[in-house]
């Protein structure tokens, strides 16, 4: 049996050791480290990713998989869901880092299999909707510094985009900000801000990227 930790970065300011890190800090024994750099989350299929093939070919009976959260396993809610459903059906036991979610498909009982199931499709479209929504923040940002003609940027974010898109991924699954705080390094202060405002928080990205 083996934990392979799977992860999935867009943009250079992403980076897979602090995703690992944050897995080994929630007490995950990771065996091997898998990862696709530079794969849009929205558009590209997990087994249609370089890495993502891999870890279809290499997950047995009895390993276990750890993800950030499910939105790693898919560009929308059917792909999310459809993954996960594989993964279980060969014996896979998925594990999230936020929340530390567990789903395995272990249990034959037709009601829980429908409760498991049911949670797996809400996280599922949880996590469409969340990933839209900051598609949606991160272009108007962008958009907003194309157009500005003002020379001065503003104050420089105390945030990467990773850690922005960490803060949203917690946020959308109720956690705190003294939660968050830990989990990301960012100030309780600057979580406040990305959750009052997030096409804000992605205009102050922008301008400096």
């Amino acid at each position: 049996m083996s934990t392979i930790f799977y992860a999935r970065v867009s943009t250079a300011d992403q980076t897979v050791e602090l995703q690992e890190q944050q897995a080994r800090k929630a007490g995950y024994n990771i065996d091997l480290v898998i990862a696709d750099r530079g794969q849009s989350g929205l558009s590209t299929k997990l087994i249609d990713r370089p890495e993502g093939k891999r870890l279809f070919d290499l997950l047995r009976h009895g390993d276990i998989l750890i993800v950030r959260w499910v939105d790693r396993l898919g560009r929308n809610y059917r792909d999310v869901c459809d993954t996960i459903q594989e993964f279980m059906r060969r014996g896979v036991i998925i594990k999230t880092v936020i929340n530390s979610m567990t789903f395995d498909g272990s249990t034959t009982d037709p009601i829980q299999q429908a409760v498991r199931d049911a949670l797996i499709g809400f996280m599922a479209a949880t996590a469409q909707a969340q990933a839209e929504a900051t598609k949606e923040a991160q272009k108007a940002g962008i958009e907003h510094a194309k157009a500005s003609s003002e020379k001065y940027k503003g104050r420089k974010p105390r945030f990467s985009a990773e850690q922005y898109q960490l803060v949203l991924d917690m946020l959308a699954q109720g956690s705190g900000a003294t939660e968050i705080y830990k989990a990301t390094k960012v100030t309780r202060q600057t979580v406040l801000r990305i959750k009052n405002d997030p096409i804000a928080a992605a205009k102050m990205l922008a301008r400096w990227n």
